[in-house]
């Protein structure tokens, strides 16, 4: 499942990521905004996305786990938008089990999804393009965590500030 969230900053660009999921066949679930309100906090989207997104893993693997181990099982992932797509990743960040950053390329999300095992991307609708933002979007749920030995290792050593 993908989980959506946006402020009143992201919520075009959130409404065209819901039509460009249905273009490829994802699931997804918007945890609002569900309309344009200039007074709106990026917080309550960005929690409401990134604790939607870390039960599965806590269900499946026990309080704070991770599928960086290389175990299976389902794994949603969050897509954040923001103005600048820095304050969604801070906030969504403070849920246990979230690895949010911010991406401004598709070499940039494909990095981060491969190597720190990226589960909700944040998005700068001010300083990203409609046709960037489909690219990068569509590469960071194209992109597998590798599961290489060094990656699961640093992974893991972020998992433990969690504690």
């Amino acid at each position: 499942m993908i989980y959506l969230g946006a402020d009143h900053r992201g919520f075009a660009l959130k409404e065209k990521v819901k039509s460009w999921l249905t273009e490829w066949g994802h699931d997804y679930e918007d945890r609002g905004a569900f309309e344009y309100d200039k007074d709106d906090d990026y917080p309550d989207f960005a929690t409401a996305v990134a604790t939607a997104v870390a039960l599965p893993v806590r269900q499946s693997l026990g309080e704070g786990g991770s599928l960086s181990n290389g175990s299976k099982g389902e794994v949603s992932k969050g897509v954040l938008i923001c103005g600048s797509g820095i304050g969604v990743a801070i906030a969504a960040n403070k849920i246990k089990g979230i690895r949010a950053g911010t991406a401004t390329s598709v070499e940039q999300v494909r990095a981060s999804a491969n190597d720190e095992d990226l589960n909700v991307l944040a998005i700068s609708a001010d300083y990203t393009n409609e046709d960037s933002a489909k690219k990068i979007v569509k590469t960071f749920l194209e992109t597998k965590f590798s599961g290489d030995d060094r990656h699961i290792r640093r992974v893991n050593k972020i998992k433990d500030f969690e504690k």
